[in-house]
């Protein structure tokens, strides 16, 4: 702005009030620029970040320190650059295994075909003399059988008195009674439940798709008559998973999550599957029981999870969520949702640049390696390693975000991080406390990723009934599952056994059925 020196007033007070205006617009453009500027560094972050979500690599994990970190950017000053190169002398070399083909199960059938050589062609080729077996070669390859469907057909004698008959002094007539059946009056036996069951919701196969498979046999099956059966399984199974809720509410450590629902004829179309889990994924030598239940609720509010635990006063490990903060449980936080927020800060860096997130993602990863190390050791060895080796690399993560909150601008994808991380702080040192708490909550998203990867094929429910059918069955395939059970063989056995007795559950539990 050029100022005409003629057009100054004389007098020094107009001058002074000149200026100050003057300044006054100045720094509201300056204002005004900067907001601007902040604007759009906030989109092209943004950007990068959904690009690389697009194209990117989806996995959190850091490479090996010596390909993430080869070029220093001058946002780091000594002391980061000090935090990265400790924690680079602290990672482990791990060595990398080349895939090796597993061999086939003994135990399955076996056809032998032998293919030998021509008669004629057993002579040598030097001195024309006979050849002799001196060994074989072998190898072995799948052929798959497709299902086979039959029809069982009962037949129940009737039996009446003859004496009585002529007489016409009584009408008995005997009869065996009808087997129990989980559908009764229908023609769908539990091995056939068992099997729609978990196409649908262990395999992802609408009960559309499995209509046309089951025309191509040449059966008839329609996906309204389907349907009704999986919702009156699921009436039957109930009880076992209120057995299982039961177990998992005596836990020391519960799991939680929660995903998105679409409901077709809910007051609200998107509604909200809830998962909560115990032990581990798989079967494990841990005495803990592996459970894993969902529970359909029509909101998001945290009386929904303040019902299901039920008073529950154990440590229960969530994300970020704030609704889960209104229970009476001890809060453990997720280290992995803290990596993903300064993940997405890294994503947005000039590329093969080190920024200031990679200080914190050094230390993240150090901590991984620590609780690589802890794998079979015992709760109380591995309470008192992480507060040996991990405590000490927290507090430098926490001392590191609080120097730096009033240096980097809240809304970027850095601050953003550091923010989250601050107001985390209590709840994920959490895991320090017991060893049988881990590190991050991805057990529970874990359990969610079936559910997920289920309604990307069937994309929602017609009814709250329905969604509630979906939450009990897809409960008992996901606990049987890492208990080590086969889901159909397990699905089919509670059926028959709560066919004929419905009140009994304790022993349907999948850690107590054993399932030849």
């Amino acid at each position: 702005m050029k100022i005409d020196i003629n057009s100054l007033p004389d007098d020094p007070a107009q001058l002074k009030q000149m200026l100050l205006e003057l300044q006054r617009s100045v720094s509201e453009k300056d204002k005004i620029i900067s907001e601007q500027l902040s604007q759009i560094n906030q989109f092209i972050e943004d950007y990068e970040l959904a690009k690389r979500k697009a194209y990117g690599k989806r996995s959190e994990k850091l490479a090996g320190n010596d390909e993430v970190f080869n070029e220093a950017e001058e946002t780091l000053d000594d002391e980061d650059k000090a935090l990265i190169a400790q924690s680079d002398n602290q990672q482990a070399a791990r060595d990398k295994q080349s895939p090796k083909r597993k061999p086939l199960p003994k135990d399955l059938d076996r056809e032998i075909v032998v293919i030998d050589v021509p008669d004629a062609e057993k002579i040598c080729d030097c001195c024309q003399g006979e050849l002799h077996q001196i060994g074989e070669a072998s190898s072995e390859k799948l052929e798959f059988i497709p299902a086979q469907i039959k029809v069982i057909e009962t037949r129940r004698p009737k039996y009446s008195c003859r004496h009585c008959e002529k007489e016409e002094t009584s009408n008995t007539i005997k009869v065996a009674p009808v087997p129990a059946s989980p559908i009764p009056k229908g023609i769908a036996t539990a091995s056939l439940l068992s099997q729609i069951i978990s196409g649908k919701y262990q395999y992802g196969l609408p009960l559309y798709r499995q209509e046309s498979m089951f025309r191509e046999l040449g059966i008839e099956l329609s996906r309204k008559s389907m349907s009704q059966w999986v919702i009156r399984c699921s009436e039957l199974l109930e009880p076992i998973t209120q057995a299982l809720r039961q177990h998992l509410l005596k836990q020391r450590v519960i799991n939680a999550d929660e995903t998105t629902l679409n409901v077709t004829n809910e007051e609200k179309s998107t509604c909200y599957m809830w998962v909560y889990c115990a032990g581990k994924d798989k079967l494990s030598n841990s005495v803990l029981p592996n459970i894993v239940l969902y529970d359909y609720q029509n909101n998001r509010r945290g009386e929904c999870v303040v019902n299901y635990l039920d008073g529950y006063t154990g440590y229960l490990q969530v994300d970020g969520y704030q609704a889960y903060g209104q229970t009476k449980a001890t809060l453990a936080g997720c280290m992995a949702h803290a990596r993903r927020k300064f993940t997405d800060a890294k994503a947005v860096q000039p590329k093969n640049k080190t920024g200031k997130s990679d200080v914190v993602l050094t230390l993240i990863q150090t901590l991984y390696g620590i609780e690589s190390g802890l794998v079979g050791k015992s709760f109380e060895e591995i309470k008192a390693r992480r507060q040996e080796k991990s405590k000490p690399i927290l507090d430098k993560i926490q001392a590191w975000a609080l120097a730096h909150r009033d240096k980097v601008p809240e809304k970027t994808k850095l601050g953003i991080a550091i923010k989250y991380w601050l107001n985390q702080w209590p709840k994920l040192i959490t895991y320090l406390d017991d060893g049988q708490i881990s590190i991050d909550n991805n057990r529970a998203e874990r359990a969610v990723k079936p559910f997920v990867i289920g309604r990307k094929n069937w994309l929602f429910s017609n009814t709250a009934r329905g969604a509630k059918a979906s939450a009990i069955l897809y409960s008992l395939i996901e606990t049987a599952k890492a208990n080590g059970k086969f889901a159909d063989s397990y699905l089919q056995y509670c059926l028959n056994e709560l066919a004929k007795n419905p009140e009994d559950v304790e022993y349907l539990l999948p850690w107590n059925v054993k399932l030849v």
